[in-house]
């Protein structure tokens, strides 16, 4: 769109002859928060590489700021990259301090931003001391301390516990209602909560792209069963995910809810039930059509999410 700030099209890149972007097309806009998600390996860090300048994609355009290429805009963005941003011989003060003076627009905030993520009482020891969600906390504040209008952040609530991932969408909400610009990564689906849009990775391109709750209407009936087991067979793509003390799976349009009931055993319930933004994360996974071309890097052998 014209007014987008980031827009990507036909974006590919392959590592020793092994496809990892098919073909991405994705747009971000001034005062909007998207969510790029997708299980892990699918690519979403190699294409966050490319918007950040630090991979070349092998075709495809990326244009930044209404014409500049990623290595011609750094000092317009602030990329948060997993396992790039911290030396682990310095401390969290000296990391930080370095991130304000390397960044064009670089500042103070950090000091703010690392009391407001609980780290204030460990600024001064190294970062090799820290734990994986410390650590996390170091890179997060250094993206945010820089004053651009785009943060490129990759999977920023990986090792938070609930109660920082809270904390950061508080502050991804009030930038973006100052009019900057994210796009973040993650295959958590409780970072739905707070994205404008949702972009699906899977094999190598996005299959999907949409405001949260249109995502949300578009998926298939949603079965719950409690006190049994069904019948994968008669679910979408023979496919049933546990979440807590119930069993969810999505139904074809041919699917009778009541014949579900006779295949479970026991005095089990079974109802339809409302999607959540989990059921969209397994949807787009392990079972829409996408997953089932099995190309590239998609492929269905993960883990369903069950939180």
């Amino acid at each position: 769109m014209s007014d987008a700030i980031v827009t990507a099209t036909g974006v590919e890149k392959r590592f020793d002859d092994q496809p990892v972007l098919t073909g991405i097309d994705l747009d971000v806009r001034p005062g909007e928060i998207v969510l790029l998600m997708g299980p892990n390996g699918v690519g979403k860090s190699v294409f966050m590489s490319c918007l950040a300048g630090s991979t070349a994609p092998d075709a495809g355009e990326i244009e930044l700021f209404d014409g500049l290429t990623p290595d011609r805009s750094s000092a317009q963005s602030s990329v948060m990259l997993q396992g790039t941003m911290t030396d682990p011989d310095l401390t969290g003060r000296e990391n930080l301090q370095f991130y304000e003076d390397l960044h064009p627009r670089g500042t103070d905030e950090w000091e703010a931003l690392a009391e407001r993520l609980e780290l204030g009482a460990d600024l001064d020891r190294l970062v090799r001391e820290y734990s994986g969600g410390m650590e996390r906390k170091v890179e997060i504040a250094s993206a945010l301390s820089a004053d651009v209008p785009l943060y490129l952040l990759d999977e920023p609530t990986a090792e938070l516990d609930l109660a920082m991932i809270q904390t950061l969408h508080d502050l991804l909400l009030a930038r973006r209602d100052e009019g900057k610009a994210f796009l973040v990564t993650s295959h958590t689906p409780l970072d739905a909560r707070i994205a404008d849009r949702i972009a699906f990775v899977q094999n190598g391109r996005v299959v999907a792209d949409g405001e949260p709750e249109t995502l949300l209407d578009d998926l298939p009936p949603v079965v719950r069963v409690r006190g049994g087991v069904p019948d994968e067979d008669r679910l979408l793509g023979e496919r049933a995910f546990r979440r807590g003390d119930e069993i969810r799976g999505f139904l074809p349009a041919e699917a009778d809810v009541d014949a579900i009931a006779a295949s479970v055993d026991g005095d089990a319930r079974v109802e339809l039930d409302p999607p959540s933004y989990t059921d969209l994360f397994n949807y787009h996974t392990y079972v829409g059509p996408e997953v089932a071309e099995g190309k590239g890097t998609g492929g269905r052998a993960r883990k369903p999410v069950t939180n």
